[in-house]
């Protein structure tokens, strides 16, 4: 009797035991994500980098299946997939959707403004999350910012620009909607094309030079091959933001613990973004030096009327569209505020220096308009 009651005992803990692998089994989200970043773009490390810390950290709850981009569909299509839920998430930045709306322009990237140190101040402690959330919230995504890097490489060519001067009548490859309005007011003509063509543009004479992204990611797409001469600094985008785009519906399908352990994730990747882009940057600067890639420096006199001119763009775009006004505001304010510390800080401070800042005032007028 005992022996038997042993068994039925054994065989009632086997079949909770079971029953609880496969409640939990179920329980298990799966995710289908993609991303704007093909294999042969650095930028997808990021990507892969905050899905393998999801997936240690949220492995019995999500699982994401990353897919590059290009292999479940074109680039230009994840957005309007993410937001019909056609797949749960994709890896993006934010200024390829400016033209769906112009705040989108300032959440990826600014001409002449922030720096890394910036976005990632604003974004955790300035009201920077919740802007783009309020952004991305309008096409029925979550958005987590997962990727800083700091500025940009600069334009680079076969074609030297030593100056401002030099960008008149040059057709330069050029992403960002308030970027290319800079260009056009210093006399360049900004040519749109996919990170993936900029190399064979440089090299076929499409452009007359080209940026794309960081040093290090402009190494890895073989830019020293067909650039002989780099202009720096990268003005055009002091900095940028990559991040992942998810469908409202998926992420209001996890527990708010797993939703936690994703913002975990992002706070992480977020920072080892920076560090890694930043070693990936020195590290090929040197290699573009050792392959005969001629640097020019603009004169600080031009980097002054580059910010006038960028402060004037964005005072334009601000009353064009209040969102785009509002996110604006929040910079600048927060840049304002930021001053009070920063510029007792000098020379051990984090942020960018400057003064030469659009009214706040008049960003403030175009969002109530």
């Amino acid at each position: 009797m005992k022996n038997q009651r042993a068994i039925k005992l054994t065989g009632i803990a086997v079949g909770t035991a079971l029953a609880s692998v496969s409640t939990a089994a179920l329980a298990q989200e799966q995710w289908t994500m993609t991303t704007t970043w093909p294999d042969n773009i650095a930028l997808v490390e990021v990507d892969r980098h905050w899905v393998e810390l999801v997936n240690r950290l949220a492995g019995d709850e999500l699982q994401i299946n990353f897919r590059a981009g290009g292999t479940l569909m074109p680039g230009t299509e994840v957005f309007d997939a993410t937001e019909t839920g056609s797949i749960d998430a994709a890896g993006d930045w934010p200024g390829y959707w400016a033209g769906l709306s112009p705040a989108f322009s300032p959440l990826a990237s600014t001409p002449s403004l922030f720096n890394a140190a910036d976005y990632l101040n604003w974004i955790n402690q300035w009201g920077g999350w919740e802007l783009y959330q309020e952004v991305y919230g309008e096409y029925n995504m979550v958005y987590l910012p997962y990727g800083i890097l700091n500025n940009e490489s600069g334009f680079m060519g076969r074609t030297p620009i030593e100056s401002i001067a030099d960008l008149d009548g040059k057709r330069l490859r050029l992403s960002g909607r308030d970027q290319g309005r800079v260009l056009e007011k210093l006399g360049g003509s900004q040519v749109t094309l996919a990170g993936g063509e900029v190399y064979q543009a440089i090299e076929r004479g499409v452009v007359d030079a080209g940026e794309f992204s960081s040093p290090g990611v402009d190494y890895s797409a073989g830019f020293a091959e067909v650039a002989d001469h780099w202009s720096v600094p990268g003005w055009h985008q002091s900095a940028s933001v990559f991040g992942v785009m998810i469908n409202k519906d998926s992420w209001d399908a996890l527990s708010e613990g797993t939703q936690e352990k994703l913002k975990v994730a992002t706070i992480a990747t977020m920072t080892w973004s920076l560090a890694w882009s930043e070693r990936e940057s020195t590290e090929a600067t040197q290699k573009f030096i050792d392959a005969g890639v001629e640097i020019h420096q603009l004169p600080e006199e031009d980097l002054i009327e580059i910010q006038r001119m960028t402060n004037e763009v964005i005072l334009q775009g601000a009353c064009e569209d209040p969102l785009h006004a509002k996110v604006y505001h929040s910079m600048v304010s927060y840049m304002q505020q930021y001053a009070t510390w920063r510029d007792v800080s000098v020379p051990y401070n984090m942020s960018r220096v400057t003064d030469d800042l659009p009214s706040l005032h008049e960003l403030e007028s175009c969002m109530n308009q």
